[in-house]
């Protein structure tokens, strides 16, 4: 069978590169800029931050609850038209939330947005490794990274300039010229390759799937707040385990599949993913910290902690590509175990941040630990992806967004109850009020405490990166034992 990338030429190849790029950025610009115009919204809205907080949530929700049914569709009908598709979808779904006159119809509009761009970027990652030939994959993923990094800062940044000079609708608007700019490169450009075959869809498992991933996702999210042995949140955990296990069973009985799970006896696919979902976790979890760190011991401004923030979102993106290129020439377990090491000691580093920090320093220190992730990330893309058949590359482009998402949620959650517990273990028995209003050098104490753990987190990544090079030399071993 004759691989797409071999069909396109250079230019058709870097011109779908950009339409899918443009895709993303919005995507992940999406994730950073609304944040932003909550406070907006609370005020203009005239309701309560529990309720403006589903802005957020309800976006984040839908995709990851559909995100590997859009994957599985891509494979079934081809990757094109669910692109074209959702780009439309999301286009349209911006539009009427810039428009929405109400926080009913905004979160309404928001589901809209959000499906549109699971659409348009579920399959991003599944589209970049099929038009790049081998040779070339890391370098590509690389700097689709950097795509998603260069969203990840110019939101914050794009949202205050709006709210300074505009308002919050705008917010919705700009996104505009790069939608149109995908769409236009995709239609004139991506092939419509069909995969051929007659497949059913499996709704039964895609239910199922995104009843566990909702309910789980609620758990972690609300967990913090009610008490994880609260009714609801028990609830919730007992309804994301039957979901799940009900899911299991579907999968092995039905004849096509939403997963098919015999790709996770794979072991170097399924351990790049475990290893990404480990990431994740570090990630989120250091990174919800931080802003408390900056605004609570160092006591700067909401404007100069925004900026010192992008230090990770930055430090991502300049590792990123020549993270791609270096895996193409040197092998992708090599890059990445240096990525997992430099990710230890950003978090090494990130303890040793203290009342006396300067500004220089605590670039110095959170920039290690986005260098690591970059290092790491676009060789692990590119294992992940390179490590499953063409057929299935959908499927898995959706897995590595649940495995990022679930990675960076339950990062969040787990180490963000430690800080607070650790903070109250600090500040002493004595100490009445919230862990936020706790002594400096109490959250400061935590904070160290949290890094550790996060170190360890990172140490599971690196026995996993270990374990890979052995499974991957293991059939070497064996063909030298039988000659």
């Amino acid at each position: 069978m004759t691989n797409l990338s071999d069909t396109l030429t250079v230019r058709q190849r870097w011109l779908i590169f950009t339409a899918i790029c443009s895709g993303i950025f919005l995507d992940s610009k999406e994730g950073s800029i609304v944040v932003v115009i909550l406070p907006a919204l609370v005020r203009d809205l005239q309701v309560d931050f529990t309720i403006v907080q589903w802005v957020v949530l309800s976006f984040t929700l839908t995709q990851v609850a559909i995100v590997l049914s859009v994957g599985r569709l891509g494979d079934m009908i081809g990757k094109r038209p669910v692109f074209l598709g959702g780009t439309i979808v999301f286009l349209f779904g911006s539009i009427l939330s810039g428009l929405a006159p109400n926080i009913e119809l905004l979160l309404l509009f928001r589901v809209i947005q959000a499906t549109g761009g699971a659409f348009a970027t579920a399959l991003s990652m599944g589209i970049v490794t099929e038009i790049f030939p081998t040779s070339e994959r890391g370098k590509a993923l690389g700097l689709f990274s950097f795509a998603v990094s260069l969203g990840g800062v110019a939101g914050p940044f794009l949202g205050g300039l709006l709210l300074e000079f505009l308002s919050w609708r705008w917010i919705f608007f700009v996104g505009f010229p790069f939608s149109c700019v995908s769409f236009f490169l995709a239609w004139r450009y991506m092939p419509g390759a069909n995969p051929g075959g007659r497949q059913r869809f499996d709704w039964t498992g895609s239910f199922l799937l995104a009843a566990f991933l909702l309910a789980f996702i609620l758990f972690l999210t609300f967990g913090p707040r009610f008490g994880y042995r609260s009714p609801a949140m028990l609830g919730l955990f007992a309804v994301s385990l039957l979901a799940l296990a009900l899911f299991i069973n579907t999968e092995r009985r039905v004849k096509d599949p939403l997963l098919d799970l015999s790709i996770f006896g794979n072991a170097q696919f399924s351990l790049n993913l475990s290893m990404r979902f480990v990431s994740f976790i570090v990630i989120g979890g250091v990174y919800l910290l931080l802003p408390f760190y900056l605004t609570n011991l160092l006591e700067l401004e909401p404007v100069a902690v925004g900026l010192l923030l992008t230090t990770t979102w930055i430090s991502f993106g300049v590792a990123s590509p020549f993270a791609g290129t270096l895996s193409d020439r040197y092998g992708y377990r090599r890059i990445a175990g240096a990525g997992l090491v430099l990710m230890a000691f950003g978090c090494y580093t990130v303890s040793t941040l203290s009342l006396e920090t300067t500004i220089l320093g605590f670039i110095m220190r959170v920039a290690t630990l986005g260098l690591g992730m970059g290092l790491f990330q676009s060789p692990n893309n590119s294992a992940v992806m390179g490590s499953v058949p063409r057929e299935r590359l959908g499927v898995v482009s959706g897995l590595s967004v649940i495995g990022r998402t679930l990675g960076r949620t339950s990062g969040i959650a787990a180490l963000g109850a430690l800080w607070a517990s650790r903070v109250a273990a600090h500040a002493g028995p004595e100490f009445i009020g919230g862990v936020t209003e706790a002594a400096s050098a109490a959250q400061s104490a935590a904070l160290r405490d949290v890094s550790y753990a996060a170190l360890a987190i990172v140490a599971v990544a690196l026995i996993l990166s270990a374990w890979g090079i052995l499974e991957a030399r293991a059939p070497h071993r064996r063909l030298q034992g039988g000659t």
